[in-house]
């Protein structure tokens, strides 16, 4: 970055254009998490299985592992907010044919799967160009506390779209759907006044060549590898977010407004740090607390697991959502400045992969495991073996380990 003095975050929310993206990410955030309420209270209630509701995190999952490539060149090869536009446009029109099926009644599991599936193939294509797109927004010199200043503004959505969502889907099942209908065109009406910096062009080497050359980047990187494939192992050991309804329903016997509440619980903890972290940026030893934070989140998911209480579940969740954004502030800024811009589609294509495999593939073994194990045995182990890698990485990434600051 320039030696150009970052602006404070007041100065950050009277930028039009950032402003517009903070709009624009939140709304796709709260639609998401709208959809992830409704979508697994209903795949339960068809199924009663664990294992369907797993299923779901893994149709998300098999789109990002199919088009990784290809989005994250289209993220480099055409003007990004144009693919973000699409992407939310085709996710509006996925959720309003599951608010028609949900109200004509005629909604099943198969056809679930199948609107999760689309909706997987528009955030492929939607995240790493979402990425990218802050860089070239944030001013210069201010990446982090835009990070952090973005990620508080999507977690507040986070907070307020499940409990929305379960209200919603009280008063009728249907009427879910039809609310993320509205926020996601609202969204991508704010994309289209986003006015980035000039998006560097991509050169033609060879299409094959450029495709992957994300990978070859984050291979000879090692604290890039080392950032990603920690929040790919740790995740997707320490995921909880599958387990929720089973929480909510069998354990805590609460039903879908608290099975919303308990989806919030995490941003409450995420928004409360992207506060701090908005203020007081993390200016020393940056890599140690990205590895700190990776513990801490793993020890919440210990304590989440083994509670029978709603207060201390809730607090165990908050803590949760504390630690990871830490984690998330650090990785995202990390991965960011090292990567030149034209090829930060491509990289960030590769970032999403690895974050949705701990995500979606998350919710996947969460699902498989509790099914075989049950659903208090499975969520111990994962957050037993997210402290476990967190301190395996230490030593397999001393580089990253090491890293001091940021910017």
């Amino acid at each position: 970055m320039s030696s150009a003095m970052p602006v404070g975050a007041r100065e950050l929310l009277r930028d039009a254009s950032f402003l517009n993206f903070l709009l624009s990410r939140s709304l796709s955030r709260f639609s998401s998490q709208i959809a992830a309420v409704a979508i697994g209270w209903q795949i339960y209630d068809i199924t009663g299985s664990a294992f369907d509701l797993g299923m779901v995190g893994l149709v998300q999952f098999l789109p990002t592992a199919l088009l990784v490539f290809v989005a994250g060149h289209a993220a480099d090869r055409f003007e990004r907010k144009r693919v973000v536009q699409l992407c939310q446009v085709a996710e509006a029109l996925t959720a309003l044919f599951l608010a028609v099926s949900t109200y004509a009644g005629w909604l099943d599991a198969v056809q679930i799967y199948i609107a999760t599936f689309v909706i997987g193939i528009a955030g492929a294509f939607e995240s790493p160009a979402t990425a990218a797109l802050l860089p070239l927004i944030a001013p210069q010199g201010s990446l982090q506390r835009a990070t952090a200043v973005s990620s508080g503004a999507a977690q507040v959505a986070t907070i307020a779209g499940p409990a929305v969502g379960g209200l919603a889907f009280v008063f009728a099942p249907s009427l879910p759907y039809l609310i993320i209908v509205v926020f996601w065109l609202a969204g991508a009406v704010l994309t289209g006044f986003l006015r980035p910096a000039q998006q560097a062009s991509l050169k033609e080497d060879g299409a094959a060549d450029d495709i992957y050359a994300g990978v070859r980047f984050i291979s000879n990187n090692p604290a890039i590898l080392g950032t990603i494939s920690l929040d790919l192992f740790a995740v997707l050991l320490g995921g909880v977010t599958a387990l929720l309804p089973i929480y909510a329903r069998d354990i805590l016997q609460t039903g879908p407004l608290g099975l919303g509440i308990l989806r919030a619980a995490p941003a409450v903890g995420a928004l409360f740090m992207t506060i701090v972290l908005a203020r007081h940026t993390i200016n020393r030893h940056v890599g140690l607390r990205m590895f700190q934070a990776v513990i801490v989140f793993g020890a919440a998911t210990v304590a989440f697991a083994l509670s029978q209480w709603m207060w201390l579940s809730v607090l165990s969740l908050a803590i949760l959502g504390a630690a990871d954004t830490v984690s998330v502030v650090i990785r995202f800024s990390l991965v960011q400045l090292s990567t030149p811009d034209e090829m930060r589609g491509r990289v960030g294509a590769v970032n999403f992969l690895f974050i949705n495999a701990s995500n979606q593939l998350g919710q996947f073994e969460s699902g498989v495991t509790a099914a075989l194990f049950g659903a208090v045995p499975a969520a111990v182990l994962g957050g037993v073996g997210t402290i476990a890698v967190a301190l395996l990485w230490m030593k397999l990434f001393p580089s990253l380990r090491k890293v001091e600051r940021l910017e």
